[in-house]
């Protein structure tokens, strides 16, 4: 299954070496910053690590809005010969605000489907799909933009879950900083975010580098592990990749 992530990897990279891109967000991290990509531009995340696999597609093809479908692939016993299953994930993102300088603003998304880092503790694959959620992207540039703070508060409620079929809500963070220090194509960035409540997952952390040489491509890699255990994300290595704004079906503001 690696294999042919990495294969897709390479090929996609490849196939998308001309693309234009705005400035990049997510990455691999938990984290999302409030922008919503131009209308029209496709957005394509491929992550190969130690725990996880990702895919994930984003499509803006409304004025401010995105639309994301991801596919997560599992490796929990780290070894690469084996994998422990997948999941899916889809959700839509709004911009509501953005300043003046196009630097800062807020966003609300919601979907359905969980992300790895909110599935481990008592989450497992078959529920995944029995979980809803909704977050507000807030994003504050600080020290004359050579800082840039990510905030995500949200909630999530998961039906049927357990033996006892309970609905349980629990509340969801993240939070992530990333920091310019010798230019602005290259970031520090770290973040923590968990979740509390009835599918509690443990406090995880990231730290990586992330690096934006042009407006075709960007490059991140990073560490992530659990505070108070062993099952963290591990070593990552993500591609961030976009489209020409060739997916409208709505009308450019």
């Amino acid at each position: 299954m690696k294999s042919f992530t990495v294969t897709l990897a390479v090929v996609t990279t490849i196939a998308v070496g001309a693309l234009l891109c705005p400035r990049a967000a997510a990455q691999q991290f938990n984290s999302d910053n409030y922008l919503s990509k131009p209308h029209g531009v496709a957005t394509i995340i491929l992550t190969v690590g130690d725990r996880n696999d990702i895919l994930m597609n984003t499509f803006s093809l409304f004025p401010r809005w995105e639309f994301t479908a991801a596919v997560y692939l599992y490796n929990w016993d780290h070894d690469p010969t084996t994998d422990e299953g997948y999941s899916t994930s889809y959700y839509l993102k709004y911009m509501i605000y953005e300043n003046e300088q196009k630097t800062g603003g807020v966003a609300a998304k919601a979907g359905t489907g969980l992300d790895p880092g909110y599935l481990l503790d008592n989450v497992g694959l078959k529920d995944a799909f029995k979980t809803y959620w909704t977050n507000a992207p807030f994003t504050l540039p600080l020290f004359n933009n050579t800082v840039s703070w990510d905030l995500m508060p949200g909630a999530s409620v998961t039906f049927d879950y357990g033996e006892n079929k309970r609905t349980e809500p629990s509340f969801t963070y993240s939070t992530r900083v990333a920091w310019y220090a010798w230019s602005p194509t290259t970031s520090i960035v770290g973040e923590v975010f968990g979740s509390e409540g009835g599918t509690h997952s443990l406090p995880e952390y990231k730290l990586g580098l992330r690096w934006e040489p042009n407006q075709y491509v960007v490059y991140a890699l990073s560490y992530g592990q659990e505070f108070n255990g062993d099952n963290g994300a591990g070593a990552e290595f993500g591609i961030m990749l976009f489209t020409p704004p060739f997916a409208k079906l709505g009308k450019s503001k």
